[in-house]
């Protein structure tokens, strides 16, 4: 039996003695695209920061292709193949996209962009990660000058730029118009197929769940309250009474 790219292991974090996660335990496969959803609160970013090294658990393990990476650095678990967008966009936004793009991809050879060459080191590469997600046309544009939907976009090319064993995405689509929205989930699901990467990834629209994930995990005051099939989690009477509110048309 293959072992999953991710494990995730009774994992548990309080602050200030209210439970934001307790006892959650999941896999991801290479290969597949898991949704983590639930209401705001149940518990989706603390379980992200828990994996990607922003919070240390209280309790539970991490395990990256059978590793433990709990309790390591943010840069330690990205060096080690776990690529993250965050919920907020993070790029740097005094650069250009073009430079955003080269200083990820120097990050990931473990370069420094004030060596000799500097950044034109990997124009050609940043030129490549850019046709890729659709941002050629805004290359010379500064970061903090997008649209919040375009910088989405760029942030998930610097998640890219390392080639991921795992990408955790949360909320991809914020911001984004019906066919970008389509665009980003298709790049995704390219990435999945080429490199056998594993996508855990947290979203407020329905429709991208239900059309993108090959599973789905409900969280609701830090548990797990379902995990299954997108067609058996929409029927799910306890999905819908913590959740969904009222049954998704199909």
């Amino acid at each position: 039996m293959i072992p999953p790219v991710l494990a995730v292991r009774d994992l548990a974090r309080s602050f200030d003695g209210v439970e934001a996660l307790r006892g959650v335990s999941f896999e991801v496969a290479a290969g597949e695209r898991v949704a983590l959803i639930g209401p705001n609160g149940a518990g989706k970013t603390t379980c992200f920061n828990l994996i990607n090294g922003q919070l240390r658990p209280d309790r539970g393990t991490v395990l990256l292709d059978c590793a433990r990476i709990d309790g390591l650095s943010p840069r330690t678990i990205a060096a080690r193949g776990v690529g993250r967008t965050f919920q907020v966009a993070a790029t740097f936004a005094s650069m250009t996209v073009r430079e955003n793009a080269a200083v990820a991809l120097l990050a990931a050879r473990r370069r420094d962009a004030s060596m000799h060459g500097g950044l034109d080191m990997v124009d050609g590469d940043a030129r490549v990660l850019l046709e890729r997600t659709g941002l050629t046309a805004l290359a010379d544009a500064h970061c903090a000058a997008l649209a919040y939907g375009d910088a989405k976009r760029v942030e998930l090319a610097l998640a890219l730029a390392r080639r991921p064993r795992l990408l955790l995405m949360d909320e991809p689509t914020a911001g984004a118009g019906g066919a970008a929205r389509e665009a980003v989930m298709r790049l995704v699901a390219e990435v999945v197929r080429e490199g056998d990467a594993a996508v855990l990834f947290t979203e407020h629209d329905m429709d991208v769940v239900f059309e993108h994930a090959d599973r789905v995990i409900v969280l609701d005051r830090g548990e797990i309250i379902a995990m299954d099939t997108p067609a058996a989690i929409r029927a799910d009477p306890r999905v819908q009474a913590a959740y969904l509110g009222t049954p998704v048309s199909p």
